[in-house]
């Protein structure tokens, strides 16, 4: 079981552990973008699959998806890298659902089989807890203002740390992805919602590592503040500067003249600066749960320069990190995979008017074998230079 001493993690010989790994974005909390399909919330792409071919359809559809996606040989590809961890984003609902538990259970146990640790990431809580698709919004973000939805949470992550309490591959909850607050007193709101978050989960798990989130997409951690209770991390998400790593505007390259700002490793470190300082004053050690850039290779802008340079000032730091993401269909915008899906089946659709993952609203009934055998790895291009470049980060 991994704690914190100060602001390291340790494991239960007391040795330092660096956390650095890789999420696995789009798999249980499906994502737009990384089937290249426009950036809908995935209850409202589910519930127009139903529409089209009914409820029993949809659970079929999301059990071959859920097993075609991400697979066993997948851990085994991710520990066979050299990295020892992964962030795995869901979405409440799984836990909603008869197997949900039992899904995440052989996530684990997948991860202990092949050596790497698990962090459980709600990536869409009850109500949302900020506008956007990623957290399976349609817009609204209800989290904060309703009780209901809170209690809803805290209930979810009670039975999260009674099913997860014993396991030593988890190496701890990142318990809410990227709360937004727009109000005076979010610094107030979030830290009271995250204390009585912790406490109900201590009351049942003493041992695990919580992960906490700053305000403002997991960038503002003085709204968390001082700690207030054992073995909490904060956690980080990095993607600056977003014209150039989302690719919103292109021919953008790093290092260089970004929007009227120059930026290089400089750049980075000055931006992290103050994380490090936050981490130093109150003894926290600081995890960066989501970096990545949307690759342009091989006719690069300077990608592999971003990630490098970003790298370095994590090593510096002492932050440990998880990429974004393992795997997504290559896409002009958006961090994506190390592995990229290439081709252009009927499904993907590039050149449109219907893009990505609403083609199978159309096209399940009579292509469903060939689309979900393209979702397996295997039918991926590995980023040979990207992941050499992450595993030659992966141990300080």
């Amino acid at each position: 079981m991994l704690t914190i001493k100060d602001t390291s993690i340790i494991n239960s010989e007391g040795r330092q552990v660096f956390l650095h790994g890789v999420n696995l974005g789009g798999w249980l909390m499906m994502e737009g973008y990384i089937l290249h399909g426009r950036n809908i919330a995935e209850r409202i792409f589910k519930r127009e699959f139903k529409k089209r071919w009914g409820r029993k359809e949809l659970s079929g559809f999301t059990e071959l998806y859920r097993n075609n996606f991400i697979q066993e040989s997948d851990f085994k590809n991710i520990s066979s890298s050299g990295l020892n961890c992964i962030r795995l984003p869901f979405n409440y609902r799984l836990l909603e659902e008869k197997n949900g538990l039992k899904i995440l259970k052989n996530a684990v146990t997948s991860c202990e089989k092949y050596h790497i640790y698990c962090i459980l990431d709600m990536h869409a809580a009850p109500g949302c807890q900020n506008q956007d698709w990623h957290a399976d919004s349609d817009g609204k973000a209800e989290l904060w203002a309703s009780k209901k939805h809170q209690e809803k949470f805290f209930r979810l992550w009670e039975k999260m740390a009674d099913e997860f309490k014993a396991e030593s591959a988890v190496a701890g909850y990142d318990i809410l992805n990227e709360p937004v607050i727009k109000s005076a007193d979010a610094g107030k709101i979030l830290r009271s919602f995250y204390i009585k978050a912790v406490k109900r989960i201590r009351n049942i798990d003493k041992n695990h590592i919580i992960f906490l989130e700053g305000n403002t997409w997991s960038q503002a951690l003085e709204h968390i503040g001082e700690p207030f209770a054992d073995n909490l991390s904060y956690s980080i998400h990095f993607y600056h500067p977003l014209e150039f790593t989302f690719n919103f505007h292109k021919n953008l390259r790093y290092p260089g003249d970004i929007l009227g700002e120059y930026w290089d490793i400089d750049t980075v470190k000055k931006r992290l600066e103050g994380y490090y300082n936050y981490s130093r004053k109150w003894n926290v050690p600081v995890f960066a749960g989501e970096f990545g850039v949307n690759s342009r290779c091989p006719g690069c802008y300077g990608e592999l320069e971003w990630v490098k340079d970003t790298l370095k000032c994590f090593k510096e730091f002492g932050f440990h990190w998880t990429y974004w993401t393992y795997k997504a269909v290559a896409s002009g915008a958006f961090p994506d995979g190390i592995y990229q899906y290439p081709g252009n089946p009927s499904w993907i659709n590039r050149q449109g008017p219907v893009y990505g993952f609403e083609n199978f609203y159309t096209l399940w009934k009579n292509n469903k074998k060939e689309i979900a055998e393209s979702w397996k790895t295997a039918d991926f291009t590995k980023h040979d230079q990207l992941l050499n470049l992450l595993a030659s980060f992966s141990s300080f």
